[in-house]
């Protein structure tokens, strides 16, 4: 499963637009006009997906974790998702929602996502909601494993659909930036975000940062 708005429109039905601005200086549209002067700039390497999102050590992703459980990493994984498919169906039956639980392993992380007709207050307006929700699944993991977890949590598909139209944009960004020759600093962003749009602009042949503080914080595409 994927991570999930017209993102060169509106983004994700969240009726909020994604600028692309061009700038031949430091984009003080986007930067955080509080952000100390001397803040150095991320690289993509370092923005790994967010700090919510990539933060543990390779050891923690090991094939044999859970170490003295004796767990491969694909048991433990599963066992992450049926924890978490638990604690998410009591939030449903509290809340009176309806809504599937898909649960899958993609990589190295438990994704486990929910599906219904109608679960938008479980995203809200920018996927704030769903980033809170993904914390305390995460922390009701961590309860019972003592693990700390990497588990993705989608609704409805929004972070799927979050990371097609983001890869559009980067895509689209990168051109601009190769014909022109001059950077291109994109809307704040999520942590989550900026991965998708770092990883589509490398793939693309270009770097790109980091800039601002958050959550203004935002990626500027650079020429070669």
């Amino acid at each position: 499963m994927s991570e999930t708005g017209e993102i060169t429109g509106t983004e994700t039905g969240e009726d909020q637009t994604a600028e692309v601005e061009t700038t031949e200086q430091e984009p003080a549209a986007h930067a955080d006009e509080d952000a100390p002067a001397d803040e150095t700039t991320e690289q993509s390497d370092e923005e790994s997906d967010g700090a919510d999102e990539e933060s543990e050590q390779a050891e923690e992703e090991s094939g044999e974790a859970g170490g003295s459980t004796g767990q491969t990493l694909q048991e433990r994984l599963e066992n992450e998702g049926d924890i978490a498919a638990d604690y998410l169906e009591e939030l449903l039956d509290i809340a009176d929602l309806d809504g599937d639980l898909d649960m899958d392993v993609e990589g190295e992380r438990a994704i486990v996502s929910i599906v219904g007709a109608d679960l938008s207050q479980l995203v809200g307006e920018r996927g704030e909601v769903l980033e809170a929700l993904q914390e305390l699944t995460r922390l009701a993991v961590y309860r019972e494993t003592g693990d700390r977890s990497r588990l993705m949590l989608d609704v409805s598909g929004h972070r799927a659909e979050v990371r097609r139209q983001l890869e559009e944009l980067a895509a689209t960004t990168a051109t601009q930036v190769k014909e022109t020759g001059e950077r291109v600093a994109l809307r704040a962003m999520t942590p989550f975000e900026r991965k998708v749009v770092h990883d589509a602009v490398a793939a693309a042949g270009l770097t790109s940062e980091s800039e601002g503080v958050e959550p203004r914080r935002y990626v500027v595409v650079l020429p070669a």
